[in-house]
């Protein structure tokens, strides 16, 4: 069972989210909340898998709780729904720790297809769309010789592993590339997350373009 928070500050919003989602077997709506402070508390008071999480309310916005849950609730993915489908904001959900992206209209199934992607930890953005979305709004980092000290714990194999990964390539891609099985992959993906202390490929991502481990730009 899915267990899922409705964040949105308009109560017709929630009401219709709801409804779509009670029809779903394998979803229960555990809370609600109307902005991110109360969608913070909710997180702490109830067990949530998945919060749909509006980007724009009052008192705290989405973008900020999703930070505050991150802290208070590290096993809860946030799915960030809006109705503003720029990249700003798109680039502002994934560095807050958004496991997800999803406009408000899109259609039902999308959407209980996106909670059970999330929910399962995956990140709801294909590697090339994120890495797009993170280059074009990511500071340019100073050029480094040598690991960035954020990333020394890595090992040299791990270092190859998350700049593929940065670059947009899935695991199928990056075992071909670097002569390893895919689950050899998905153990270094999964020890890189662990180290960095990341939730996920998304995380991994930006933190590798952040560190100046891969530059914007960089090629494929």
């Amino acid at each position: 069972m899915i267990r899922v928070l409705i964040v949105d500050d308009q109560a017709l919003v929630r009401a219709g989210f709801r409804m779509i989602l009670d029809a779903e077997p394998g979803i229960e709506i555990v809370a609600e909340a109307g902005d991110g402070l109360q969608a913070v508390e909710q997180c702490t008071r109830y067990t949530v898998d998945v919060a749909l999480m509006d980007i724009r309310m009052p008192n705290l916005d989405g973008i900020e709780a999703t930070r505050r849950i991150g802290e208070v609730a590290p096993h809860t993915r946030v799915l960030m729904l809006t109705t503003f489908d720029l990249n700003e904001y798109v680039y502002e959900a994934l560095r807050a720790g958004a496991g997800g992206f999803l406009l408000k209209d899109a259609p039902p199934e999308q959407l209980v297809e996106a909670i059970q992607a999330v929910a399962s930890g995956d990140s709801l953005l294909a590697p090339t769309i994120t890495r797009r979305v993170i280059e074009e709004y990511v500071r340019r980092p100073p050029a480094r010789e040598g690991v960035p000290p954020e990333l020394e714990e890595l090992t040299p194999r791990e270092l190859e592993v998350l700049t593929l990964v940065a670059k947009g390539h899935s695991n199928a891609e990056i075992a071909k590339e670097l002569f390893l099985g895919e689950t050899t992959v998905k153990t270094h993906v999964a020890r890189i997350l662990q180290k960095l202390d990341l939730r996920d490929r998304v995380q991994a991502v930006v933190d590798a373009y952040e560190s100046g481990l891969v530059q914007p730009g960089a090629g494929a």
